[in-house]
């Protein structure tokens, strides 16, 4: 089994390194070919490959943040996460075609 972070933004990396998550894998990008049954992605991803993740039997955490409209198209930083209170949550994500 592996644990992917997919994540192109500095802080949501560094917020990642300061939880104990097991990581075995940084993407920026995710190869949906690279995951196996089992396997956990955690990150922020587009509904339509969070359904290929559980197509191949592997979990699906999405970093979840709300961001305020004052911080969007800005990168945040780890101590804005922190404050934002950026959290993990689990989704099972189904396409109907």
């Amino acid at each position: 089994m592996s644990v992917w972070f997919v994540s192109r933004h500095p802080g949501a990396i560094a917020w990642a390194k300061t939880q104990k998550l097991g990581i075995t894998h940084w993407r920026e990008h995710l190869s949906i070919e690279e995951i196996a049954a089992g396997d956990i992605v955690i990150g922020t991803l587009p509904v339509h490959l969070a359904a290929q993740v559980c197509e191949r039997k592997a979990r699906f955490i999405a970093l979840t943040i709300n961001v305020p409209q004052s911080h969007r198209g800005k990168e945040i930083s780890l101590d804005q996460m922190k404050s934002l209170n950026c959290s993990l949550q689990e989704f099972f994500v189904a396409s109907q075609s």
